[in-house]
């Protein structure tokens, strides 16, 4: 399967990316400020892979999910080009008859498995999880 995309510059060091068809994306340097950076956009995507893999698992498992959110953060090496060299996922669900075994699955299952993100990066990557009661 081949996925296209462009990226095009607009100004400064603004650029506007698209894939296929899709909404566009507006990236930028932290000086700019007008959009994520490119490697801030690795984390995002990283992140929301692994979102719809978990999440996807934990309602065929039969998890009441109220709530889900994904903090993601990545160290960068020190030299050129500057490659995250590790990554920490924490998984927070919220919900009713959460099952901390099938979350664990859940989230092996994307890293290891389904999330293609994850499996391009060539980081160490490491979770945590942590179950809260639904959000009023």
């Amino acid at each position: 399967m081949t996925v296209n995309a462009q990226v095009k510059w607009t100004d400064g060091m603004q650029f506007v990316g698209r894939a296929g068809d899709g909404p566009a994306v507006v990236m930028d340097t932290p000086e700019g400020g007008s959009g994520a950076g490119p490697m801030q956009l690795v984390l995002m995507g990283t992140a929301g892979c692994t979102a719809v893999d978990v999440l996807t698992i934990l309602q065929k498992k039969r998890m009441h999910v109220t709530g889900f959110e994904i903090n993601i953060s990545g160290e960068r090496g020190e030299e050129f080009p500057k490659p995250y060299t590790d990554i920490h996922i924490e998984y927070v669900i919220y919900g009713t008859d959460l099952n901390p075994k099938g979350i664990e699955q859940a989230i092996d299952l994307s890293e290891k498995k389904y999330c293609g993100a994850m499996a391009s990066l060539n980081a160490k990557v490491t979770h945590s999880y942590r179950m809260e009661p639904p959000q009023p």
